[in-house]
């Protein structure tokens, strides 16, 4: 990755683009840059892109390392190039630290690409409003989805026990540099994230299982406190949230959900410190979701990864990891059996 800070006439440059250019449709080839990217964004971190063309426009969904996958702020062409703008909200804070108004910068996305393969330059404006940074980062075409498995005629290996009831072993911090919370009592994998009353949040690390794997099947309990959040990566990549959403309407941000992409069918759970029962299948980039006996996703496709990703990658093994950064939460009785192909 190469990134500059761009100031004078390179910001000028950049701004006079943002204003004045203006998509050529009867002179452009669209269909290139249609459909969707698996991102490695600047920083490494993993990222998606949707391009699509609707009725007359075309417009997109982004996916930025962490958080949810939102819609683009427009689309456009010009000159063989893809453009993509994003809005950041950027809050301008008194002396005394308080927020006096927030604003908005348009941060620009160009886009270039050969067969497979997309080539992108980012332009941001710096948030005290002096200059702006470039970077470069690239993205892979991802194959079209394969029609839903059929899971009655898949064939599963011998069951692995993920989690021995005793220790750590076979887990590892995904980011030794921050404080870990997990820990095993009473035959429990406990993450124990104590905050301090009126101190910011401490993030603590994530843990993930040190063999990796393809598709399986998943059994486990979970049991999260009020308010609880935490969630479960499938291959490191897809996140099934786990979450206190007892009683909410239904979202594919509450618990079993596949974050901000897959809402489930109906309301399953039970209230925060219960334990609740997952049996999760991962099939040909299919998910089924069994939350406390309710099926509440039924092979449903995945059309790529979700916030806090390790890789965008959806065709690499990866490990089974749990989501400890947030709340605190238990987990018991794991159980993970692989697809034998």
């Amino acid at each position: 990755m190469q990134t500059r800070i761009l100031v004078g006439r390179g910001l000028a440059a950049v701004s006079g683009l943002i204003l004045f250019a203006q998509p050529t449709f009867a002179a452009e080839n669209p269909e290139p840059f249609l459909g969707r990217w698996a991102l490695t964004i600047p920083g490494g971190g993993a990222g998606w892109l949707e391009v699509r063309q609707e009725q007359g426009w075309f417009d997109g969904s982004i996916l930025w390392g962490g958080g949810s996958v939102v819609p683009v702020s427009s689309v456009f062409f010009n000159d063989g190039t893809l453009y993509v703008t994003r809005v950041n909200d950027v809050e301008r804070k008194g002396a005394d630290g308080k927020v006096i108004r927030k604003q908005q910068f348009t941060e620009l996305l160009a886009g270039s690409v050969w067969g497979d393969t997309i080539e992108f330059q980012q332009f941001s404006p710096n948030a005290n409003g002096q200059g702006i940074r470039d970077a470069s980062f690239s993205g892979k075409r991802i194959p079209a989805l394969p029609p839903a498995p059929d899971l009655s005629a898949v064939k599963f290996g011998e069951a692995i026990s993920l989690f021995n009831g005793k220790d750590l072993s076979g887990w590892q911090p995904t980011s030794p540099r921050q404080p870990s919370g997990w820990m095993v009592e009473d035959g429990i994998l406990r993450n124990k994230a104590v905050q301090e009353e009126g101190k910011p949040h401490k993030s603590y690390t994530n843990l993930k299982t040190e063999r990796e794997f393809e598709d399986f099947n998943l059994t486990l309990e979970v049991r999260v406190p009020p308010r609880g959040n935490s969630g479960i990566y499938l291959r490191g990549i897809y996140e099934v949230q786990v979450t206190d959403s007892y009683g909410r309407p239904l979202d594919s941000h509450n618990m079993g959900g596949v974050y901000s992409r897959i809402t489930p069918t109906v309301n399953a759970e039970k209230p925060a410190n219960e334990w609740q029962s997952l049996d999760i299948t991962l099939v040909d980039r299919h998910v089924t979701v069994i939350l406390n006996g309710k099926k509440i996703i039924d092979n449903q496709p995945l059309m790529g990864c979700t916030g806090g990703a390790l890789w965008s990658d959806e065709f690499r093994p990866g490990p089974l990891y749990l989501q400890g950064d947030h709340t605190s939460v238990d987990y018991r009785k794991m159980v993970l059996r692989p697809v034998v192909k």
